[in-house]
């Protein structure tokens, strides 16, 4: 359907091609279904060929700027500081805090992403400092 704009009063256009149809729909068999996609150049869908389109496809994604960093290492630094609430809500309820030290060790053993931003480093280094004390702690305590 061809849309002339609001000065058009005429009818939609039809097609001018020989032996289009009108309508859409037909109830022919598969032979009809497959020569009337090749007939309006319809290509069948195909998914990546190789596995060394998908790595390309992978490296593409695996850019990332400085702000993409900065926001990981902001995130990084809330899971750490969450944990660290965490772990000081079990000590005072008298709790066993194995499972808050646990995720406290996997959080703080991430890779941290290096931020451009200086006083953001020097944020995260004083949490990371500070994990690496409840860590410490911990272990002498355990043994």
């Amino acid at each position: 359907m061809k849309i002339n704009g609001p000065q058009s009063s005429g009818p939609a256009s039809r097609p001018t091609r020989p032996g289009q149809a009108a309508g859409g729909f037909s109830l022919g068999g598969a032979a009809g279904a497959s020569a009337a996609g090749a007939k309006s150049g319809v290509a069948a869908m195909s998914g990546p060929t190789s596995v060394a389109s998908l790595m390309a496809l992978q490296g593409v994604e695996g850019v990332e700027g400085p702000l993409e960093r900065r926001r990981r290492a902001i995130r990084r630094g809330h899971r750490l500081l969450d944990r660290l609430e965490a772990l000081k809500l079990a000590h005072l309820a008298g709790q066993g805090d194995a499972d808050a030290l646990r995720a406290l060790s996997q959080t703080g053993g991430e890779d941290r992403p290096d931020s451009e931003d200086a006083s953001l480093n020097a944020v995260l280094d004083q949490v990371d400092l500070r994990v690496a004390v409840e860590l410490a702690k911990a272990a002498v305590a355990g043994n």
